[in-house]
C-alpha cells in the first residue's frame, strides 16, 4: 500500500465534479423525457391498456392454408392499424393458423375493432373513377426480375378469364392513362398503361428496387385473401392495473437502487460513490435506449430492467473486490486499480455475453411480453458492461489523479 497519500489537485477535482454532476443532469433530463406519457417511452398493451385480439384463419373455396395466406392477411390488418395511428402495433402470426394483435393506448376501440374485421378490398380503377376489376379477379401477382427486358424488377399480375376480358376492353379504353391500384380506398399504385393487353398478363414496372416490388405483389395478394379470419378472443385491457404496477416497480426500483447504493458506499467508501455516480449513468443509456430505439416497455421489461441494474451493481462489486485483494497483498493503490480491473474483466465479460447469448436465444423462440423481457434485459447488460468497465474505470484513475482517493481506505480496505 503506498506510504505516500496523494496530494489533492484542486483543478483536477473541479473536473471530476463538473463531470459527475454532467452525468447525474443528463441522468434526470433523460429520465423526464422517459416517464412523459407521449414521446417518451412506449408502453405495451400491459401498462398503457388497449385491444387484444387472437384471430382463426379458416380457408375458403379450394385454397389451401399457407404461410403465404398468413402474412397477406398480417400485411392487410398491419396497413389497416397504421390509419388508427397506435404507437408500436403487435401484430403477429401465432401458431400455424393464428393471427394475435395487440393495440396499446387506443382511443376508439369499436373503431378498431370494425378495421380489423374488414373484408380486404382490392380493385382496379380507371381515371374516370370506376371500378374495372376487383381482387376476386387476380390469380397470381409476384415480384420478378428480367434484366434483358427491364433495368429494373417489375412486379407481373395474371386475370382469370372474367378479368381478363374486362381488363383488356379497359386498356384499350385508357391507353396512355393512368389505372389505379386501390386497396382499401387507398391508392397503392397507379401505372401507366402502355399498350392493350388482350391475354390477361401484365407488368407493373415503377423504377422501384426488389424488395419495393415484392411489398407491392404482397398487397395485390392480399386483396384476394383466399382465408377467412375468425375472431377466437377479444379483450380490453384497461391501463389501470398495469399503471398500478408501473408506479408500484418505479418506487421498488428507487428503494432498491437507494438500498444497493448505501451498500456500496458503507463496504467500499469513495469508490462505492463512483459506482453510484456510474449507475446513473448506467440508467441513462438504459433509459435512453428504450425512449429512442423502437422498443416497447411491458411489464415483463421492467422486470428485466430490475434485473439489469444488479447485475450492473454485481460488475462493480467483482471490480472492487479485485482491487482490495490487490491492495491487502501490499501493491500501490495505483498499481492495485490497473490490476483489479484486469482480472476481473474476464469474469465479467464471461457472465454477461453468455447472459446476453441467452437473451438473444429467448428472443428470437419467445413472443410478446416475454421479447420485451429480453429486449430490456440485452440493452441493460451492454450498458452495464460500457459503465463498469469503461466509466467506472476512468473516473477511479481521474480520482486517483486529482488526490480524491488517497489510500486503501478510500476503497474500503482497513489500515
Amino acid at each position: 500500500m503506498e506510504k505516500r497519500e496523494q496530494k489533492l489537485k484542486p483543478g483536477m477535482a473541479a473536473l471530476y465534479l463538473v463531470i459527475c454532476l454532467a452525468i447525474i443532469f443528463s441522468g434526470y433530463w433523460v429520465f423526464q423525457q422517459a416517464v412523459d406519457r407521449e414521446d417518451g417511452i412506449r408502453r405495451g398493451l400491459d401498462i398503457a391498456g388497449g385491444l387484444y385480439v387472437l384471430l382463426e384463419a379458416v380457408p375458403t373455396g379450394d385454397e389451401e392454408l399457407d404461410e403465404d395466406a398468413i402474412e397477406r392477411a398480417i400485411t392487410v390488418i398491419r396497413m389497416r392499424v397504421d390509419e388508427l395511428g397506435v404507437a408500436e402495433p403487435i401484430i403477429a402470426a401465432q401458431g400455424e393458423d393464428r393471427i394475435r394483435i395487440e393495440l396499446p393506448d387506443l382511443d376508439d376501440v369499436e373503431q378498431a375493432r370494425s378495421i380489423i374485421g374488414r373484408t380486404a378490398m382490392l380493385t382496379f380503377v380507371g381515371p374516370d373513377g370506376v371500378p374495372i376489376v376487383d381482387g376476386s379477379h387476380l390469380v397470381r401477382a409476384r415480384a420478378e426480375r428480367a434484366p434483358e427486358f427491364t433495368p429494373y424488377p417489375f412486379v407481373s399480375i395474371e386475370f382469370d378469364a372474367e378479368g381478363t376480358r374486362l381488363f383488356a376492353e379497359a386498356t384499350g379504353r385508357f391507353l396512355q392513362q393512368p389505372i389505379a391500384i386501390v386497396l382499401d380506398d387507398e391508392v397503392i399504385s397507379a401505372p401507366i398503361v402502355r399498350a392493350v393487353i388482350p391475354d390477361g398478363r401484365a407488368t407493373i414496372e415503377g423504377g422501384f428496387d426488389f424488395e419495393e416490388a415484392a411489398e407491392l405483389a404482397l398487397l395485390l395478394r392480399s386483396g384476394s385473401l383466399p382465408v377467412e379470419l375468425r375472431e377466437l378472443e377479444s379483450r380490453l385491457i384497461g391501463p389501470t392495473l398495469g399503471q398500478r404496477t408501473e408506479e408500484v416497480a418505479f418506487y421498488a426500483a428507487l428503494i432498491g437502487l437507494g438500498a444497493v447504493l448505501l451498500f456500496m458506499i458503507l463496504f467500499y467508501r469513495f469508490a462505492g460513490l463512483i459506482a453510484g455516480i456510474a449507475l446513473v449513468f448506467y440508467m441513462t443509456m438504459v433509459l435512453g435506449a428504450l425512449t429512442y430505439l423502437p422498443t416497447t416497455l411491458t411489464l415483463p421489461g421492467i422486470a428485466g430492467l430490475i434485473l439489469s441494474i444488479g447485475m450492473a451493481v454485481d460488475a462493480n462489486v467483482i471490480i472492487f473486490e479485485r482491487i482490495k485483494d490487490e491492495l491487502r497483498s501490499g501493491r500501490t493503490l495505483r498499481s492495485s486499480i490497473e490490476s483489479g480491473f484486469q482480472r476481473a474483466f474476464r469474469a465479467i465479460f464471461d457472465a454477461n455475453v453468455t447472459t446476453l447469448i441467452a437473451t438473444v436465444v429467448l428472443f428470437s423462440l419467445a413472443s410478446g411480453p416475454v421479447q420485451g423481457f429480453a429486449v430490456t434485459l440485452f440493452i441493460g447488460i451492454v450498458c452495464s458492461m460500457f459503465t463498469a468497465i469503461i466509466l467506472t474505470r476512468f473516473l477511479l484513475r481521474l480520482a486517483f489523479k486529482a488526490g480524491l482517493i488517497r489510500s486503501g481506505a478510500y476503497m474500503g480496505v482497513k489500515t
